[in-house]
């Protein structure tokens, strides 16, 4: 079952932005596929099922960002 969540991401300012949180959110095990808007911050993850909240925050945290509450 493929599954589409979309977060929104505090901070990108540039594509190299974008390209550092899509690189690092597509590490995370079962995603297959992440698109950031950099206008918007919306950053739309498509996987095999539900992500883990966590896994998903520290990605972004890695990448030197964060997830919008």
């Amino acid at each position: 079952m493929t599954t589409s969540t979309t977060i929104t991401v505090t901070g990108m300012t540039c594509g190299h932005c974008v390209g550092a949180v899509e690189s690092e959110l597509g590490q995370v095990q079962g995603v297959h596929g992440v698109e950031a808007d950099l206008a918007t911050g919306a950053v739309t993850i498509t996987s095999d099922g539900p992500l883990d909240p966590a896994a998903v925050a520290a990605a972004v945290d890695e990448a030197g960002y964060e997830v919008a509450p």
